[in-house]
């Protein structure tokens, strides 16, 4: 089929795409930018289309060193397949068109649209302009015009939503340039906030995941230090919601009553996803990371005590400019002491725009990889000892959807632990739906999943596995997807795919 045959619209109407680039944030902006192009007509186009939809959305990512390239990259990938097919539009969108602006056009004549972080919600408009003003439209605007979850959304599944309870960052991190391009932290009111998981929860959402780039920054807006750890409680009040995850928090804000609070609201999840970035203080401080070493274990010595099965998963940075020998295992040292479930570590790259990358002391690749390596080895002999503790356990496990890659070949499904561990297990005989809830003994470890190969010894079925089933049959349908109402029910990526990005704070 030809691409000009593949672009033809849905019954008459015109589809699009949207790529993702980047942190949690991004992925639920885009659920945003799907929603709004539903509402206004369009259709998501097969899977599979590679840029032959009528409307591509790109929604970029600024924090790594050859950003820009990859978007080039893809941009020009599009330029022969747009010559050929009069009436496609490409947008630009997210962090990096917050920061290059204008420079994107230039470099890409063929981007129709180019908007930034602060007014996602101008997109259909834009779109609409840019085809009947026949020119491309820039614009950008420097603060926030309308909190993104008043738009409409496009959520992906139905089980699990994102709710986002702030945007922007208020600290100045010497390594992120979030602050300049989503702006001081925004707080929306807790009303707001409470209403949206309603809403969700009785779509049949049963799990949710508190979103901001600082999120137990939360209340700074509104004047209430206490604001998350009540926001916390509050959750623990809606009936019909199992599980209450967040990401990502910061240790300088991190407090007594929200650890309290994790460990008193029966359905807060006993995980906690904290980033380190370094075990030197004297890194830290050229970070501008407002704790040190001793604060920070401090956190996790006071987090096991209140909830002894608690995963804890972190960030850490390899070869920040100035970095010594010692720096370095003062981070291992840390990583030794913590005994991470997880970590997501990242080898230094300039991010322009940022202090850091203007430093002195910039660190040798060659450096730079052998100690990301040790860093490597150390945490993933300390995830597979973790995780061999898990044997033996009996868990409740919620139906996952597309999480385990070999699910089809080895006979098993997938599902996440209270604690977010990836477990594999046994199909058992009657039918399981994602979101649906099974019981079921761990048999095996490795260090990045468990197994129970057993025979289930339990499923509950949910409403949240209910509402996967109607979505299906709704998306059955109708091919390229279906709204079901405001606000959507849908899936968070799991913490595993993030890459690193503005909301790993």
């Amino acid at each position: 089929m030809s691409s000009i045959d593949r672009s033809q619209s849905v019954g008459g109407t015109r589809t699009y795409e949207v790529r993702t680039y980047g942190c949690q944030m991004n992925v639920h902006d885009s659920e945003r930018l799907a929603g709004l192009l539903e509402d206004a007509g369009y259709v998501r186009a097969p899977e599979g289309s590679d840029g032959d939809a009528d409307v591509v959305v790109f929604n970029t990512c600024a924090v790594r060193e050859n950003a820009d390239n990859k978007l080039y990259g893809n941009l020009g990938h599009l330029a022969p397949k747009k010559a050929r097919r009069p009436g496609m539009q490409i947008a630009v969108g997210g962090c990096l068109a917050q920061k290059d602006r204008d420079t994107i056009v230039k470099r890409a004549p063929w981007v129709d649209v180019v908007f930034g972080t602060h007014n996602i919600g101008k997109l259909p408009v834009l779109l609409e302009r840019a085809r009947v003003q026949e020119e491309a439209q820039v614009e950008i605007a420097e603060s926030l015009e309308a909190f993104p979850s008043t738009l409409p959304t496009r959520r992906e599944s139905a089980y699990a939503a994102w709710v986002s309870i702030s945007v922007g960052c208020n600290n100045t991190c010497t390594f992120c340039i979030v602050p300049a391009l989503r702006g001081k932290e925004k707080d929306r009111r807790p009303g707001d906030i409470l209403a949206e998981i309603e809403a969700l929860v009785a779509e049949g959402v049963s799990e949710i995941t508190l979103l901001g780039q600082n999120v137990n920054a939360y209340g700074s807006d509104i004047g209430d230090r206490e604001a998350f750890s009540k926001l916390l409680r509050a959750c623990g009040r809606i009936d019909g919601l199992e599980r209450v995850r967040f990401t990502s928090p910061h240790p300088r804000d991190f407090t007594d009553d929200v650890i309290a609070a994790m460990a008193e609201t029966p359905n807060v999840m006993p995980q906690l996803h904290m980033p380190l970035q370094s075990g030197s203080d004297a890194v830290l401080k050229a970070m501008r990371r407002s704790y040190r070493q001793e604060r920070y274990l401090g956190i996790i010595e006071k987090v096991r005590a209140a909830i002894p099965h608690a995963a804890i998963s972190t960030d850490i940075i390899v070869g920040f400019p100035g970095e010594t020998e010692e720096d370095f295992e003062q981070t291992l040292h840390v990583v030794r002491e913590a005994r991470f479930a997880q970590a997501f570590t990242f080898q230094y790259s300039k991010r322009p725009g940022t202090p850091a990358a203007e430093m002195d002391g910039q660190i040798p690749k060659k450096v730079v990889q052998e100690r990301y390596e040790r860093l490597v080895a150390l945490q993933e002999e300390i995830s597979w000892e973790e995780n061999k503790k898990q044997v033996g356990r009996t868990l409740e496990l919620m139906v996952a959807e597309g999480e385990g890659r070999k699910d089809d070949t080895t006979h098993r499904l997938s599902g996440r632990a209270p604690d977010n561990r990836l477990v594999h297990f046994t199909k058992p005989e009657q039918e399981v739906r994602p979101g649906d809830v099974v019981t079921v003994e761990i048999t095996y470890a490795a260090p990045h999943h468990l197994l129970a190969e057993g025979p289930v010894r339990d499923v509950r079925r949910t409403r949240a596995g209910d509402a996967w089933e109607k979505r299906n049959a709704a998306e059955a349908a109708k091919p390229a997807g279906v709204m079901l109402g405001l606000p959507k029910v849908g899936v968070p990526e799991p913490l595993s795919a993030v890459t690193g990005g503005c909301a790993v704070d």
